[in-house]
């Protein structure tokens, strides 16, 4: 178990590096000047260059990487080009909203996929079981971008039930959650479905049967548990994911999470919030397929000696 908890923490800090470097550089490659959104266009160029200097900016490529790596083994993300304030203070605002939404649409997911999964396992090849796969395919197939604006439409301007946008009360959660939450919904009741069919045919499951269990109770007590594994390993990555669709979501509903604050940061060409924003979101990503990996190998130890 050391050496697989090794090898995987040793993988997860080679990709977390990776990772630094690769957005780093995307982020000065694309195209703008933060000097000229926060100074105009119509700035005198001496005042453009002070404040280029200023900010480290006319340092060359390498030399701005590794000040902003030294600040990153300190932990120090630095401060916002906009707004001057430390970026540590921007993330610990916005955190939190973007961990409530993940929350809450992982639990949306979860109720909606694990009876849907179950019954089209135990109902195969009935209307039910169509019916399940149907939602499911549907879920799969509308983007967020698209669901989102959806929803708005029929359950804020329709029915009047949510807000429209922006986290104003218990309900304001709903309407994203529901965006984020039935397409993770729709994979995960897709990987329950198959995951349970295989067990169904087990001779547990006929034993379990024979000795008079109910369908229902062989069901959930005997077929689901011995199905878990897959289902663990695509709901961390989905969970991971959950902060990517975020983005999207977040900014469709004006929500104010960690999503917004990077779609806000690249508007205005504010680079070391960006950088801050895409690397706390991969290192989250990275940190949870690390944690599944290892709850895999705790549920399941024939993983450590083939990984060994």
């Amino acid at each position: 178990m050391t050496h697989f908890l090794v090898t995987r923490i040793l993988s997860a800090m080679l990709a977390i590096l990776g990772v630094i470097c690769l957005v780093f550089l995307l982020i000065h490659l694309i195209p703008g000047d933060p000097v000229e959104v926060m100074l105009g266009e119509s700035a005198q160029p001496t005042d453009k260059e002070s404040l280029r200097h200023a900010l480290g900016l006319d340092l060359p490529l390498h030399q701005q990487w590794w000040i902003y790596f030294k600040g990153l083994l300190h932990l120090d993300l630095g401060t916002s080009l906009f707004s001057g304030r430390a970026i540590v203070d921007l993330l610990i605002e916005r955190i939190p909203a973007t961990l409530y939404l993940s929350l809450v649409s992982l639990i949306v997911a979860i109720g909606l996929a694990l009876p849907l999964g179950l019954v089209a396992a135990v109902r195969q090849h009935t209307p039910l079981d169509y019916g399940a796969m149907g939602f499911a395919l549907f879920g799969m197939s509308i983007p967020n971008f698209w669901m989102g604006p959806l929803l708005i439409l029929v359950g804020a301007l329709w029915l009047g039930w949510f807000p429209v946008s922006g986290q104003e009360g218990w309900n304001s959660v709903v309407l994203p959650a529901l965006t984020l939450g039935t397409a993770m919904a729709a994979i995960l009741a897709r990987m329950i479905r198959s995951s349970v069919l295989e067990v169904l045919g087990e001779d547990f499951m006929r034993t379990a049967r024979a000795k008079g269990l109910s369908s229902t109770r062989a069901v959930l007590h005997h077929a689901l548990p011995n199905a878990l594994l897959p289902i663990l390993t695509l709901l961390g990555l989905q969970l991971g994911g959950l902060l990517g669709g975020a983005v999207i979501t977040e900014t469709v509903f004006a929500w104010p999470g960690l999503g917004l604050l990077m779609i806000e940061a690249i508007q205005q060409r504010d680079y070391p919030v960006v950088q801050a924003a895409v690397l706390c979101i991969s290192v989250t990503y990275i940190v949870v397929n690390l944690l599944t990996d290892l709850l895999y190998a705790w549920l399941d130890p024939r993983i450590q000696f083939t990984t060994d």
